[in-house]
């Protein structure tokens, strides 16, 4: 296998970036390939179909976490003198929207609670440094064979941090799972950020990180070359599913056959619920405030 180092980083990673890219390359994020494997059917829906087929409405955990996470982006944006717990939560309330909530009660209770989630998570964590990336984008053209790239890996990480010369991917969790260590390294698209880092940035990137706020839970993980392959080499195989897929349906093949329903409780807050015969008679349609932290 030929290998070509950028900056002694590809070496380190056991991935072949490459240089000569192929004529046509399948741009991969996580959110695309977690909602194909989810459902096809919600992928063509998503991405494909045009006109966007009817959705519901706002999803009251999508609002908060937004809030959050936008908070918090915008704390760092901040001199150090003035990210303390105050600005946090006045950044939340500058923020704050009401999308989903069932009352202006709830809404005003949730508030409250993400106030105090980021006032405690300024105290607890330290904040002093900046981070390499806040809502950063970044990508990577990869292959897991080590011939020419197959796929380009892209997306937008919530914080990178740099500790020790190297890369930390950093992302917020707000909703009513707690995660763990082994969900950190199971993640996809921890995994795709990491390694598209590592190309965008040209710095080693191999520790991921959960940040939960309702918890202050601190899941983290580092991937090996092996285990960072592993999760490209899911991807490939998405991508290249998607990918014939796409190319078929363009042709003139059937949606329903190409992007088949996968019906499960899921439907019930699916996005697409009421463009999707099949998901309604799966589940019963949740409430926008259902999946809310308790």
């Amino acid at each position: 296998m030929v290998v070509r180092s950028v900056g002694g980083v590809k070496e380190q990673l056991g991935f072949d970036f490459g240089v000569e890219q192929p004529q046509r390359l399948t741009k991969v994020s996580p959110a695309r390939l977690s909602t194909f494997d989810d459902c096809p059917r919600r992928y063509r829906l998503s991405y494909l179909d045009r006109p966007t087929p009817q959705r519901t409405g706002p999803w009251a955990h999508s609002t908060l976490g937004a809030v959050v996470h936008n908070a918090l982006r915008a704390l760092f944006d901040l001199p150090v003198a003035k990210r303390t717990p105050q600005r946090a939560m006045a950044l939340v309330a500058e923020h704050w929207k009401d999308a989903g909530f069932s009352s202006d009660e709830q809404a005003a209770r949730y508030r409250a609670r993400a106030k105090g989630w980021v006032a405690e998570y300024v105290e607890e964590h330290d904040v002093s440094d900046d981070p390499v990336g806040l809502e950063r984008w970044v990508s990577a053209p990869v292959t897991t064979t080590g011939e020419r790239p197959t796929m380009i890996i892209e997306g937008r990480a919530d914080r990178i941090d740099q500790r020790d010369g190297e890369l930390v991917i950093v992302d917020y969790k707000t909703g009513r799972w707690v995660p763990d260590e082994h969900e950190a390294r199971a993640s996809q698209a921890l995994a795709m950020y990491a390694v598209a880092a590592t190309r965008t940035l040209r710095m080693p990137c191999t520790k991921v990180e959960l940040h939960h706020l309702p918890s202050g839970t601190v899941a983290a993980a580092e991937h090996t070359p092996e285990t960072l392959r592993r999760h490209l080499e899911r991807a490939e195989e998405t991508a290249g599913d998607l990918r014939l897929a796409a190319d078929t349906l363009d042709a003139g093949g059937d949606g329903d056959v190409l992007f088949p329903a996968r019906p499960s409780r899921r439907c019930a807050w699916c996005d697409f619920r009421p463009s999707c015969a099949e998901g309604q008679a799966a589940a019963p349609a949740a409430q926008p405030s259902d999946l809310l932290a308790p």
